[in-house]
């Protein structure tokens, strides 16, 4: 008996051996990180999160909301002239000189590359008339984007009492971010050169410049208070991932895991193509249509588990006439809008095109 058990124990091990697991389930990692998630850039699903709605101190993630701020308010050909108070932040800096003037474009880059502080500053004074006008309009931005865990009391992210974010409001303002495209290129930019400068910015976002391939793009951060906090942006295949990790011992690892595990499991599957719908309500049929293809992150297993319904709003004059809710194992995951589509209106259209097209060769014969 005891060596037939001795055998089973040698042939789990060999099964264990030659047919290793694929991965451990998102759900199930564990993060060295207080605070995470793992969110899809275009749709924004939460994939992985681990208390990512509680309010914390971010540190110089901030800067993601200074940079996003100047950019939609300010012009990157703008000099910005370098004030005392800049130039006397305490923590990182670019090493700003009183009075001198850099375009906003470097002061960007040296505020995502390299997390000047006194650069945070000069473009606040700048962008927002004074330090506290710039982070009236980052609170603005913050309630705008639905950063309900937020509250910004200056550029920088260093301590400061009221000043916090969450995990979950970071990736939020990393997805809207991202949509920018100037913002975009300086995330995924790994060093810089001013023409103010003799020597480079280098980014010190190591997921991009060393350690992962896949990565877009991305801002660090530390203070004593913060712990290490990282927003981080990667793509593989088609599909955009966020992660978030606040006061991380192991960020850098936690990060990988993270994607790793997400691109494995995930991918974006076509859940309906854009264009006209028919749908059939008490008995008669109604035309409809799809702006656009409805997209969507899913785990393999998830796609057998799909279902649609429409819900319709019968007869009304407006444009929305419904929608359609689609279901994970009656779940809800995503509802798309229903427009009327006007048939007639097209039709109508055209008629009216090829009349004018008859009058003027009419005109032309003549």
């Amino acid at each position: 008996m005891r060596l037939f058990s001795f055998r089973i124990f040698i042939i789990i091990c060999l099964l264990f051996f030659l047919f290793p697991e694929t991965g451990q389930s998102v759900e199930e990692l564990h993060v060295s990180a207080h605070n995470a998630i793992l969110m899809e850039q275009s749709t924004g699903r939460v994939i992985f999160e681990k208390g990512a709605h509680e309010k914390r101190p971010v540190a110089s993630i901030t800067k993601v909301m200074t940079a996003i701020i100047a950019l939609e308010h300010g012009d990157l050909n703008d000099q910005v002239l370098v004030s005392e108070r800049a130039v006397h932040m305490n923590g990182s800096s670019i090493y700003l000189e009183k009075d001198e003037e850099l375009p906003l474009e470097d002061l960007l880059y040296g505020l995502m590359l390299r997390s000047g502080n006194d650069a945070s500053v000069a473009i606040a004074e700048h962008v927002g008339g004074s330090l506290e006008g710039f982070v009236y309009l980052m609170n603005e931005k913050a309630r705008y984007l639905g950063m309900t865990n937020t509250h910004f009391e200056n550029p920088h992210g260093l301590d400061e009492k009221g000043h916090y974010s969450s995990a979950y409001d970071i990736a939020i303002l990393m997805k809207y971010a991202m949509e920018n495209e100037v913002f975009k290129t300086i995330s995924n930019t790994k060093s810089y050169q001013s023409k103010n400068r003799d020597y480079k910015w280098n980014n010190k976002n190591k997921l991009l410049t060393q350690f992962y391939e896949p990565c877009t793009g991305g801002k660090t951060g530390f203070t004593n208070k913060a712990g290490r906090t990282l927003v981080t942006t990667a793509k593989k295949d088609h599909l955009s991932l966020i992660v978030v990790t606040l006061n991380a011992s192991d960020d850098w690892n936690d990060h990988m895991s993270l994607y790793e595990n997400g691109f494995d499991q995930f991918k974006l599957v076509k859940l309906d193509r854009k264009g006209e719908k028919t749908f059939m309500t008490e008995g008669s049929f109604i035309s409809g249509y799809l702006e656009d293809d409805v997209i969507y992150p899913l785990k393999k297993e998830e796609q057998t588990e799909l279902t649609k319904q429409a819900i319709l709003k019968g007869e009304t004059t407006e444009k929305e006439i419904g929608k359609i809710v689609y279901s994970i194992d009656s779940n809800p995951i995503i509802e798309v809008p229903v427009y009327r589509y006007e048939k007639e209106s097209s039709h109508f259209l055209t008629g009216v095109i090829e009349a004018i097209k008859k009058i003027l060769r009419v005109d032309k014969d003549g």
